[in-house]
Parts: C-alpha cells; structure tokens; sequence
C-alpha cells in the first residue's frame, strides 16, 4: 500500500477519537458535542477557503498535506472537513449513542475496508475499484464494533450492511458523508422497529 494511503488511513482510524470523547468526555452531552463539532468545523472551513483564495497559504498547506491528499481534494473540500460535518449532523439528529456508533462506522469501517481491499482486494466490483475483500472487511469490522457499542446484534447487524453499502455504493458523495448518515438513519429505524 502506498506510503499516503497509509498515513490517510491512519488519520482516519484517528477519528474514533470523537465518537468516544462524546461518550466518555462528554457523557452524550449533545449541545457540549455539537458546541466543540461546530467550532472544529468552522475552523476547518475557514482553512478551506484560505487555500482556496491565498495562493501563499495554498503552498503551504499542500507541502505539509499533500501527502494525504486525493487529486479531487486540490480544489475540493478535504475529507476532514466533510468528517467533522456529518459528525456534526450526527450528534443534532441521531440519539447519542446511534450518533456516537454511526460516527465510529466511518472511522472503523472505511478504514478496514481500505486497508483489506488495498492490500488483499483480488475480486472487483464491476466498474469499481472496490473489492468485495474491502467491503467484507468494512462490514465485518462495523459489526463487531456495533455488537460491543450498541448491545444489540439486530440493530448493530443492519447499521453494519448500511455502512458497507454507503460505502461500497457510487452514489457522488464524499463517504465521510455517506457512511454515517446512512448507518445512523438505519440505525434508527431499527430501534424503533426492534
């Protein structure tokens, strides 16, 4: 696996680091959780934008970044970006603990599947570059995570397919996205249902 593909991963399984701060820190303080994601995401905005318009700072944020960054994040939102937005979503519409579970999808799940189907991924989707070795990993990881965090393997099983289709689907929208607000709706409507 490529050296940045590394690092990127790593950062990213990283990010487990606010779904349990917002358990364990925070004890599903939501208005805390929201208060610190909003802050965090206007930062990351406002850095944006500065690359964007400032061709010095752009200079500067490639040569410490652009390492980890994908050929669309040049002139498109990073992917930390859309992660601390759909963070933010998802602590003002899921119940905490979907929130918190629905955030750890992402980190977990994309993560294992990067990492398997990169390394192991012999059996590609048609007209992807995802490999079904990747999306069983994803799954496989969501799952057992899920079981653990949420203490119901129905639930944790649904939210689970619901992150690896996310992830696994074509649909044009950044995973950082797609991933969690699909295991969180999912999520949801099965502890309803159940």
């Amino acid at each position: 696996m490529k050296l940045s593909e590394t690092l990127r991963k790593s950062i990213h399984i990283s990010s487990l680091v606010i779904p349990f701060a917002y358990r364990y820190l925070l004890d599903f303080n939501r208005r805390m959780g929201f208060s610190l994601l909003l802050v965090a995401f206007t930062i990351s905005m406002i850095i944006e934008f500065h690359r964007f318009w400032q061709r010095g700072f752009r200079k500067t944020f490639h040569k410490i970044f652009g390492l980890i960054l994908r050929r669309h994040e040049l002139k498109d939102f990073t992917g930390a970006t859309y992660l601390l937005f759909s963070a933010m979503l998802c602590v003002a519409f899921f119940e905490p603990l979907i929130a918190s579970c629905a955030m750890a999808f992402l980190s977990i799940g994309d993560t294992f599947a990067a990492l398997v189907g990169m390394n192991y991924g012999k059996r590609k989707f048609f007209g992807m570059s995802k490999s079904l070795e990747g999306s069983i990993a994803c799954f496989i990881s969501c799952l057992i995570f899920g079981v653990f965090w949420l203490n119901n393997p129905a639930i944790a099983l649904g939210g689970a397919l619901a992150a690896t289709f996310a992830e696994l689907s074509k649909i044009p929208v950044d995973d950082n996205l797609k991933i969690p607000l699909s295991a969180g709706v999912v999520i949801t409507a099965l502890s309803i249902i159940i």
